[in-house]
């Protein structure tokens, strides 16, 4: 009789395993050692070994081939989305229109979400964050009779910072500003660096939520172009030399929404070393830097900030429970402006929830799902970008993104994207069209598609229908 697995142990050989596939020490369609074998060299029971095989296979990452054993799952390939040119220009935004109609189909039940970026309920700890909610509201029966004024929860403010060690950051408690989700505390950082009228230097494409609070502050965005490897640094320090008015720089180094850019160190370091020879400040944006594939947790670009003029902003948004609203933000030098300016505009956060996720933190549990999270997203995305590849019409081509969970789709060109968004509306598909990632409403041919919801027959409908429309408006072209 089989004896029962190890949880960590087959957590940590399914974490092993996909760090070899993503490394390319486990090739593609290379068969994986044999059950018994593997038992035998790792030390563990064959359980262990078969639980570990079934997390990747779940994932997509492996497939079981009968009479044969397990191989990796052998990858289908395309182009990646060519990036934009760059605009020497600012200009003013305005995004919120479209942001408004993907919000309001999104609240509709029946509609299959393929274009907002949440996580589907079952990927989630919400059981046992709801759990521990529930038992802290009766053990602090007086939580939520005060404010927790700026900086926030100390509780969670102190998580944090042990948290930022393995950032490669070294920030104390006090460094942090809780916020209500990393929405307010972009807004937040935008309001403490600049004003009305100033222009602020942003990726392009750029993650939609940024350009709204751009826009409903009063500001402008100039876009630099960004590809899979970042922003693109020769274009920006171009137009900085050229004397172009830009007052802040808005980047996501380590996965960026919607490209899952991730920079290396070199770029990180000389992005910084520009915003210092400018002097500008930088807000970064974080939310996803806990989800990168390969199990790594990269540095963000604050561990490489000498004076403080580097804000980092991040959330459980995306790995814990949106509803929670639960963010932050280290400000360095701003702290003091922006925790006024928290007092003012929202005075302060929720207390439960904070307390909720400070708790999880502190118990190890949030590793625990990062390691199984990780796995299975890097599944649910190959598996999405596979469908789309084969199904979507020549010429399509489909980001590789390093972590996180949205694709980024440039479509052949005369096929446009907010027609494509409207057609698939009409039959219950919600996707998000490409206009909005950008000031001027350029990527008039691209889509976002999120892959936080496991693949399954609903999910493969819903492309496929995004598909035919696709083919549709492009003169029923060949598909792959």
């Amino acid at each position: 009789m089989l004896s029962e697995p190890n949880d960590f142990l087959y957590e940590q050989l399914a974490g092993e395993l996909q760090h070899a596939i993503e490394q390319g020490s486990l090739k593609s369609g290379e068969r994986l050692p044999s059950l018994r074998r593997l038992a035998e060299d790792r030390a563990v029971s064959v359980a262990t070994v078969l639980q570990a095989y079934l997390r990747l296979e779940n994932a997509g990452l492996v497939e079981v081939r009968p009479k044969a054993g397990h191989f990796v799952r052998r990858r289908v390939d395309a182009a990646e989305p060519r990036a934009p040119r760059m605009t020497s220009q600012p200009a003013r935004v305005a995004v919120s229109d479209g942001v408004a109609r993907l919000s309001s189909s999104l609240r509709d039940p029946s509609v299959i979400a393929l274009g907002s970026a949440y996580l589907d309920a079952k990927l989630l700890p919400i059981v046992t964050l709801n759990r521990l909610l529930a038992q802290l509201a009766r053990e602090a029966s007086t939580a939520g009779a005060r404010y927790d004024m700026p900086p926030g929860l100390q509780t969670l403010r102190h998580q944090l910072a042990r948290r930022a060690v393995t950032w490669g950051a070294t920030l104390h408690e006090d460094d942090f500003v809780t916020t209500v989700g990393a929405s307010e505390a972009i807004t937040l950082g935008l309001r403490a660096v600049a004003k009305a009228g100033d222009t602020i230097a942003v990726e392009s494409p750029c993650y939609f939520g940024i350009l709204q609070a751009i826009e409903g502050l009063g500001m402008r965005a100039l876009e630099v172009p960004c590809t899979i490897a970042g922003m693109d640094l020769d274009a920006l320090e171009a137009t900085l030399r050229a004397g172009g008015p830009v007052h802040a720089i808005v980047a996501t180094a380590n996965i960026s929404n919607p490209l899952g850019a991730l920079m290396n160190e070199e770029a990180k370091e000389r992005l910084v070393q520009i915003a210092r020879r400018h002097d500008l400040p930088i807000l970064e944006d974080d939310v996803y830097g806990d989800l990168v594939f390969d199990g790594t947790r990269p540095r963000p670009l604050k561990a490489l900030d000498e004076d403080g003029r580097v804000l980092l902003v991040g959330s459980v948004s995306k790995t814990l429970a949106p509803g929670y609203r639960v963010g932050w933000i280290a400000p360095g030098r701003y702290q003091e402006r922006v925790e006024r300016l928290k007092f003012s505009q929202t005075l302060a956060c929720p207390t439960l929830t904070q307390m909720a996720v400070a708790e999880l933190l502190g118990s190890g549990g949030y590793d625990r799902h990062l390691r199984r999270l990780r796995t299975t997203l890097t599944g649910q995305v190959e598996r999405y970008r596979e469908a789309i590849i084969q199904s979507f019409p020549e010429g399509t081509r489909v980001s590789s993104p390093k972590g996180g969970f949205v694709l980024w789709v440039e479509l052949p060109s005369g096929i446009d994207a907010l027609a494509l968004q409207e057609r698939a509306l009409e039959r219950r598909v919600a996707i998000a069209p490409g206009p909005i990632f950008s000031a001027r409403q350029r990527f008039t041919s691209f889509i976002r598609v999120s892959c936080g919801v496991p693949w399954g027959p609903p999910v493969d409908a819903a492309l496929r229908i995004v598909a035919d429309i696709a083919l549709e408006l492009a003169g029923r072209r060949r598909v792959r």
